[in-house]
């Protein structure tokens, strides 16, 4: 019944998405929720939007795959997969223009994964002006300043803007998102810096997914610090560049440890490497390091000339798993992420595209010498049917391999198979 439900719904929208972008008010510092948003890093600075009074846009994310994946281990111990459509995505998204230069975000999950149940992903307060205290009031710092507190993903890396965010799934030009997904929802501040070209941003989480007041032995209540420093420029008409590089370190036992399990919508492959003994989990194929005391650095150049279009991810974490907490001989770890996409772009303003990724994590969880790697590759081609609706279909290779892995599940593990993805944004 619910599956009937969201597929109506999805039908509705596919109807009616044209008619609501005609309502919708534009609103103050915005990153549109379709093709216009791709690309788009930081919002602007830049103000094209007068205010005349508060202002509400009520938009929507649905997002639905047909799967036909396979997947294997050393000892054929995984459940059988077949073909067919998974359980459609929904997000209900709201934007408030509050103030001149003062905006809300609110995102609600109606449907995802790893969540039945409708439910408040996060959001926040975006403050451009300061002009609520006194018109004009530190006008040429805001002027390059950009202010977010809330609940809801933080800015560190870039990673963050490319991703499927349970059925946001327009700005990510694959299915899936990377294997070390670096993303969270957490009580944050921050500050962003851009001026010429060149940006900071500096902020401060409490190192919590879920939230609760109470102290005991299981919480120790340290923050997470997080910062950016980067470049970004259109060069002239055919060339862009951008280079960021970003911090993030906490020095909890407790706090931390979300940074790469924080998405509780679940991952994008349904059921892949669940074996017949039932284990198996919702966020299958991630992997996440579970470090706590964690150190993680991320480096992402970007690249576009014409429709020629490079994205990087290097990143190296290091951190204490919680076994090691207890057992300072078993010593700290450290993983090292790399990806990278090469994408063209072509057809009428670029509504087609054709392209590739590579991402392979590796390193130790322990610091005893037992090593884990997992590469994937992914070729796909995408199809913006209009600048609301996408479709995309891609080949998907992952692998599983070193001696961390002997005796597990993921053994020699391998997933492959086809994927095809219709996606609606407004």
């Amino acid at each position: 019944m619910k599956t009937k439900k969201v597929l109506i719904t999805l039908m509705i929208a596919a109807f009616t998405s044209p008619l609501l972008a005609q309502l919708q008010p534009d609103l103050q510092y915005f990153r549109p929720n379709d093709q216009r948003g791709i690309n788009v890093f930081e919002t602007s600075k830049t103000d094209t939007v007068g205010f005349d009074g508060v202002k509400v846009r009520v938009g929507g994310d649905f997002a639905l795959q047909f799967q036909s994946l396979d997947h294997s281990n050393e000892n054929n111990t995984l459940i059988d997969l077949g073909s067919n459509f998974n359980l459609p995505t929904a997000n209900l998204n709201l934007n408030a223009q509050l103030y001149d230069g003062m905006r809300l975000h609110l995102r609600t999950y109606l449907s995802s994964r790893h969540h039945a149940e409708s439910w408040v992903k996060g959001g926040y307060l975006q403050v451009d002006k300061l002009d609520f205290i006194k018109e004009g009031f530190l006008k040429g710092f805001m002027d390059i300043a950009t202010i977010r507190v809330g609940m809801d993903e933080f800015g560190y890396g870039d990673l963050v803007y490319r991703r499927t965010d349970n059925a946001s799934a327009i700005y990510n030009p694959f299915i899936g998102n990377y294997i070390m997904d670096s993303f969270s929802t957490e009580a944050f501040g921050e500050v962003i810096v851009q001026k010429n070209g060149f940006l900071g941003l500096v902020g401060l989480t409490n190192g919590k997914l879920n939230q609760s007041v109470v102290i005991n032995d299981k919480s120790d209540n340290q923050p997470s610090i997080f910062a950016k420093l980067g470049y970004d420029k259109q060069v002239n008409e055919d060339l862009r560049v951008r280079l960021t590089a970003s911090i993030y370190t906490n020095g909890g036992e407790t706090t931390g440890q979300w940074m790469y399990n924080g998405d509780r919508a679940g991952a994008r492959y349904y059921k892949v490497m669940h074996d017949t003994s039932g284990a198996g989990s919702d966020f299958d194929p991630r992997f996440n390091p579970n470090f706590r005391q964690m150190t993680a650095i991320q480096i992402n150049p970007f690249v576009k000339y014409k429709g020629l279009e490079f994205f990087g991810v290097y990143e190296i974490v290091s951190g204490t798993t919680l076994a090691a907490l207890s057992n300072s001989e078993l010593g700290d770890g450290s993983y090292t992420q790399l990806g990278a996409e090469l994408l063209y772009r072509f057809g009428t303003n670029e509504n087609l595209y054709v392209g590739g990724r590579y991402n392979m994590v590796s390193g130790e969880s322990t610091g005893v010498s037992k090593t884990n790697e997992i590469d994937r590759l992914n070729l796909g081609l995408g199809w913006f049917m209009t600048k609301n609706v996408l479709a995309k279909i891609e080949y998907m290779n992952q692998n599983y391999s070193g001696d961390g892995y002997i005796g597990s599940r993921f053994e020699n593990g391998n997933i492959q198979g086809i994927m095809i993805e219709a996606v609606i944004g407004f």
